[in-house]
């Protein structure tokens, strides 16, 4: 790794506001599709401890769909767009109820949003979301979003949730963007089909030549997005002064590791920016 990429990721440990974005394949077991308690544990103490050394620490998390399947005991994979969104609403309220328990036992007060990405639709909706932000974070809450699926189609069908951790950042201008996935990052080819394909520590090129060596599905049964759509919420973000991670959320203390100067994943690095008004940024970027 050159002098200038060392630069960047020595930077990553003096962000202040960061949103952590964990999807369903790194919630549950790769075999059934279960909640993986274990790793549910991990990523709560990781995210504690981030928090306690002065953090602000916001949690984007899929994975009510997968937890519902579990509770209605209806298979990995559900068949129609109602079904899915019944999943939804039955396994947002399990996935809370744990994450509520274990936060609180590490000394956390955790919160819930749930929103979609018509909720930077109007400057009313967009500043009532962006207030409510800076209250919970002002309080020293621990904000878990989640996309309203009961309702929203859209996350559902394609992006697990990475164009709305996105919209997050962006909405509450923090400082950083880590995506915990299935993969250690971004390679220069699909690493599950050629074994000669490199892992690429830092990007600051233009996204369209990226997004050429982005896979566009998962490798996930329970997840729908992809190392496309990640690539995709960078281009979202760095424009707006904000960097973005992608690491492997095998093992989630990788997120102090990493708040300590390491280097694991792909940085995409933050571009200068001039962008007056965020939300309409968001909107023109945003398909509706």
């Amino acid at each position: 790794m050159n002098e200038i990429n060392e630069k960047y990721w020595k930077k990553i440990k003096d962000k202040k506001r960061i949103v952590v974005k964990v999807g369903s394949s790194t919630l549950t077991h790769k075999a059934t599709g279960n909640l993986n308690y274990t790793k549910l544990d991990q990523i709560v103490r990781a995210l504690s401890d981030l928090k306690n050394s002065g953090k602000e620490v916001i949690l984007v998390s899929s994975g009510a769909v997968a937890v519902g399947r579990e509770a209605l005991k209806i298979g990995r994979k559900s068949k129609t767009m109602s079904e899915k969104q019944a999943c939804a609403a039955i396994g947002q309220c399990k996935l809370m109820m744990n994450y509520h328990k274990l936060f609180v036992e590490y000394g956390q007060t955790p919160s819930q949003v749930l929103m979609t990405k018509y909720s930077v639709d109007t400057e009313k909706s967009y500043n009532n979301l962006k207030n409510t932000f800076e209250e919970l974070l002002k309080y020293g809450s621990i904000p878990i979003v989640n996309e309203n699926d009961a309702i929203a189609t859209d996350e559902i069908e394609f992006g697990e949730n990475d164009k709305l951790s996105a919209i997050v950042a962006a909405i509450t201008k923090s400082d950083l963007l880590i995506m915990l996935t299935d993969i250690d990052g971004l390679y220069t080819d699909d690493p599950f089909q050629n074994k000669d394909a490199k892992l690429i520590d830092v990007v600051t090129t233009k996204m369209t030549e990226v997004k050429k060596m982005a896979k566009r599905s998962s490798d996930s049964d329970v997840g729908t997005g992809g190392m496309y759509t990640k690539v995709l919420a960078a281009n979202i973000i760095n424009p707006l002064g904000i960097n973005m991670l992608i690491t492997s959320g095998k093992d989630p203390d990788i997120l102090n590791k990493i708040m300590n100067g390491e280097k694991h994943g792909t940085l995409f690095v933050a571009q200068d920016t001039n962008k007056q008004n965020i939300r309409e940024y968001l909107v023109s970027k945003i398909d509706y």
